[in-house]
């Protein structure tokens, strides 16, 4: 399977683009500069070079003609992006994976895009496409480190049970990684916010935090 990342360069992207690689997915970094995401895969590639990475580079129009299509850029730029090659989303699974968060002194705080959700908000500028949100609370630099496994659960949200399905398929994939499938679309906006407690945690006791959910019969299946 394909997967290109829209916005793959930034922190998140990279670090996903470098994740789904490892586990043997054909994964093209998408950018506003295809020379851009040339160079990030050529960085990627070197910092593991012990690892099989299938990555390259390309415009976002050439990351978003994959199978499968992730949305990493920059919370306010999600859905602009998305719209911009709307016609290659159209009837295809989209990944965002974006939070609308803003940092005030040592405090981060929820935004509210007009939609409720960056999630939703991608899905009402492409509504052909296939919008799941997920991977929201996986800090870039653990995704980013294959030297240990990502230690957490991954909520996944969608109107389109095809595109749940997909969605946990592929962050399943990751070892650590356990889908949970969270419901509709709406969910994503409690899920999205949630990210800056998490991001509180991180300051108050200088780690990095992930999200683990308990309970009898609790599978991503």
């Amino acid at each position: 399977m394909r997967i290109g990342i829209l916005g793959g360069t930034g922190p998140a992207g990279g670090a996903l683009a470098v994740r789904l690689a490892s586990v043997g997915f054909d994964t093209v970094v998408g950018s506003r500069s295809a020379a851009r995401a040339a160079e990030v895969c050529d960085r990627l590639r070197g910092q593991w070079p012990d690892h099989d990475l299938t990555l390259s580079g390309a415009a976002n129009n050439g990351a978003a003609s994959c199978e499968v299509v992730v949305v990493a850029t920059p919370w306010d730029a999600a859905a602009t992006t998305a719209a911009s090659v709307a016609d290659d989303l159209a009837g295809k699974v989209t990944i965002s994976m974006a939070n609308a968060l803003v940092k005030m002194g040592r405090e981060f705080q929820p935004l509210a895009p007009p939609r409720g959700s960056v999630a939703a908000s991608v899905q009402a500028a492409v509504p052909e496409a296939l919008v799941s949100a997920a991977l929201h609370h996986v800090p870039a630099h653990d995704l980013g480190d294959l030297t240990r496994p990502v230690d957490s659960d991954v909520l996944v949200c969608s109107d389109h049970p095809g595109a749940t399905d997909a969605t946990m398929e592929i962050v399943g994939q990751m070892p650590g990684v356990r889908a949970l499938d969270a419901g509709p679309l709406s969910i994503a906006t409690p899920v999205e916010a949630f990210t800056a407690v998490l991001l509180q945690l991180n300051v108050r006791y200088k780690t990095r935090v992930a999200v683990r959910f308990t309970g009898s019969g609790l599978e991503g299946g």
